[in-house]
């Protein structure tokens, strides 16, 4: 088997456009595998020097096959098995500025440089005072970015049209914000001249995003057979969903210049991020949330399994369609279609999703992604909705703990203020004190959500039709 390096297989030169901080799965199965399509579709013609933003990384197998790897795409597009494979070959070479500083500031003095794309993890945007200009590099990402930034501005004597496009990728809302308001921390903390903080915001544009693919990562369990269909001994195979979705807040004239969308990929550029996080947030996950207690407590343990039944499937359709789409703001066809999609991506056939993953921490993931709908259903409608509050009782049955109908074990994850305080509350003498007592608990929701008219009772109701009907039978009357 032939080893993958640029002696093995085709590498094509172009010009180094991109800058991204991060080697990992994520970065390697979403960005590079975009770029790669914009180079094959369009007149990109860009690659990716990496920067591993920690001191330890996998930059050195990376360049052990000179950047070269493959993505093994699975899933379903409309309704279509895809199991996919391309290789990347974008990634031109990977630098460790710990040990190459000269080297990382050196990417600044590229004219043709462009664009900076980051992953640093949730933590990796913040703000460290402990950080200097004269750190070879500083710690934190932003203030190797800022160092990046003002050796650029320095190199290039402040020429306005060698400013950067800057797309952190950190599964933070609004995340260009907050790196754009960190490294402006970091222009006051150095006493930087004003003339560069004025670059920055004229000639600069750091912009909010928002990522969307599963990325499972290297498969380990058939890397074998996946190197003897590829031919070659890949060490960096990832494998990620089918589905991918890219929102960038940024206005035409930075689409024109990163034309993802002109390669038939699912890249938006659009005026504000939010409700597009907040469709995600409340299909995706906020129906993730709520299906999955729902299909434990109906013998069932897989998502896709769940999408597939008869009746708990109708179930999820029917939520996401009737309830949690009716409290956002995008048009409905731009909802329907990305609804189809969740639909799509929890069929999945190459992922066996276990329900009880999702599980882990659901009382605060109810209350960012499901509780909001509630409220806004109520406030839309005069009404409540029953299949979110369905999902709302289901969980509180779950986290009561025993046993489920088939005799399997019900064990939940939470923080264990939370789970020692819904059991104690079952202990209550009837289920209208475990429901006051389990909605009342503002440590959970920040409020008291008995004040919430008509929940209550709702919940109760729900409750004892669960103990005495059982979950299935439940929903079946439910969906009709």
């Amino acid at each position: 088997m032939k080893k993958l390096n640029s002696e093995t297989a085709v590498k094509t030169v172009r010009p180094e456009k991109v800058i991204q901080f991060g080697e990992g799965n994520f970065l390697r199965c979403f960005v590079d595998w975009i770029i790669s399509n914009m180079n094959e579709k369009t007149d990109f013609n860009g690659n990716v020097v990496v920067v591993q933003p920690i001191e330890k990384g996998m930059i050195d197998m990376i360049n052990q096959q000179d950047g070269l790897y493959h993505v093994n795409l699975q899933g379903l597009e409309k309704g279509e098995v895809i199991n996919s494979y391309r290789m990347i070959d974008v990634i031109s070479r990977c630098l460790n500025p710990y040990k190459e500083y000269a080297s990382y500031l050196a990417l600044a003095e590229q004219p043709e440089i462009r664009f900076v794309i980051s992953n640093t993890t949730e933590a990796g945007i913040t703000f460290d005072p402990a950080c200097r200009l004269e750190d070879t590099p500083s710690a934190s990402y932003p203030a190797k970015l800022t160092q990046l930034l003002y050796h650029r501005y320095k190199f290039f004597h402040g020429a306005a049209d060698k400013g950067l496009i800057i797309f952190p990728c950190e599964l933070i809302f609004l995340n260009g914000h907050k790196l754009k308001e960190t490294i402006y921390q970091y222009i006051e903390l150095w006493q930087l001249e004003e003339e560069f903080k004025s670059w920055f915001e004229t000639a600069c544009g750091v912009y909010a995003t928002l990522v969307d693919r599963i990325v499972p990562g290297f498969p380990r369990k058939t890397i074998d057979s996946i190197k003897e269909h590829l031919g070659y001994d890949d060490n960096l195979v990832v494998q990620g969903e089918a589905f991918h979705l890219w929102v960038i807040e940024a206005p035409q004239c930075v689409e024109n210049e990163f034309p993802a969308s002109k390669a038939g990929l699912n890249v938006l550029f659009v005026p504000s991020e939010k409700p597009y996080h907040e469709r995600k947030v409340t299909l995706l996950n906020g129906t993730h949330t709520i299906l999955s207690p729902i299909a434990y407590l109906s013998g069932i343990d897989i998502v896709r399994d769940a999408c597939q039944d008869a009746v708990v499937g109708k179930y999820i359709r029917k939520v996401m369609n009737e309830e949690l789409m009716q409290t956002l703001s995008l048009p409905e066809d731009e909802l329907k279609a990305f609804a189809a999609s969740v639909i799509e991506r929890f069929e999945n056939p190459f992922v066996d999703h276990q329900v009880t993953s999702i599980m882990l921490n659901a009382f605060p993931k109810f209350t960012a992604r499901d509780l909001p709908s509630v409220k806004e259903y109520y406030r839309r409608k005069g009404i409540l909705p029953y299949g979110i509050v369905l999902g709302l009782a289901a969980l509180i049955v779950y986290y009561k703990g025993g046993c489920r109908a088939d005799g399997a074990e019900i064990v939940p994850n939470d923080a264990p203020e939370i789970m020692e305080f819904v059991k104690s509350a079952w202990k209550a003498e009837n289920l209208d004190e475990v429901t006051r007592q389990v909605l009342g608990v503002e440590f959970i929701w920040g409020e008291d959500l008995n004040e919430i008219p008509g929940l209550s009772l709702l919940v109760t109701e729900m409750l004892t039709d669960i103990c005495d009907k059982g979950m299935y039978q439940v929903v079946k009357a439910y969906v009709g």
